[in-house]
């Protein structure tokens, strides 16, 4: 069977955790290395960057992974009972699970933090990183750092705070849980022990995470092979036909670093 009829196949499906979580994800066949998305904060797999990468994939012959993290989309729990840590375990039980051979892994915000924390787990398999708007450290860097002593004190007392957004979404409810476990998972204070190539593409007047956290994280990888892009017009959630047209470009020639076996 060939690579494009393999990649033909797409199998959506249910990954049942150890403590019972069910995560939803599709798949779809191809060569390796294959690619695993990541989605951002209370977003999912069916985004337009997610179908964007799976598109380009199955053009080009690659395994395709897409992953819903517990309280996200189709995959079970509830968000306020999720972590950064909860979130990064299903996506390494998902890379164990469901994907076989060197993958390089795309984090859009928040699946940027998630992606460096598999590639820490499993430097085996993760091959290549691709970071959209890459958010290492937000739940302290842009949510705690950024709250009032009353903000700080209910989230003590009560163990939860609800924040406005800026997208028209429904307040986020910001757990204690979300902020003490994202400080047991921070990786911008120190360096970072990741060695296999890395891109990072990042808007310029991205209003919810700076562009200087890709710089930040640049500095902090122990990768010598990483590469900085900067969109002066982009917005955080880089999903313009300009956008998706940069990220495919920069996701075919990061594959193509990468050694197939």
């Amino acid at each position: 069977m060939t690579a494009e009829q393999t990649a033909a196949a797409t199998t959506a499906g249910i990954l049942t955790r150890a403590d019972g979580a069910t995560i939803a994800y599709e798949r779809c066949g191809g060569k390796n290395p294959g690619v695993v998305f990541l989605h951002g904060l209370r977003s999912d797999m069916t985004g337009g960057k997610a179908l964007a990468v799976e598109a380009w994939c199955r053009r080009h012959g690659h395994a395709c992974l897409r992953l819903d993290v517990r309280g996200h989309g189709r995959s079970s729990g509830r968000f306020e009972d999720g972590s950064i840590g909860l979130w990064a375990a299903d996506v390494v039980a998902a890379l164990d699970a469901l994907t076989e051979g060197p993958q390089v892994l795309v984090g859009s915000s928040m699946g940027g933090w998630l992606m460096l924390l598999a590639a820490l787990e499993r430097p085996r398999r993760v091959a290549g990183l691709l970071g959209l708007a890459a958010a290492p450290d937000f739940t302290e860097d842009l949510i705690h750092q950024r709250f009032s002593p009353e903000q700080k004190r209910a989230l003590l007392v009560a163990g939860q705070v609800m924040i406005d957004e800026d997208e028209g979404l429904p307040p986020l409810p910001v757990t204690r849980l979300l902020i003490e476990d994202g400080r047991q998972q921070m990786l911008l204070r120190d360096r970072i022990n990741i060695a296999c190539p890395v891109r990072l593409i990042h808007g310029q007047r991205d209003a919810s995470v700076p562009w200087e956290t890709a710089l930040r994280l640049a500095e902090q990888l122990a990768s010598d092979d990483v590469e900085v892009t900067l969109v002066k017009s982009g917005g955080h959630r880089l999903s313009e036909p300009a956008d998706l047209a940069r990220m495919e470009t920069a996701l075919e020639r990061l594959l193509q670093t990468v050694d197939p076996e």
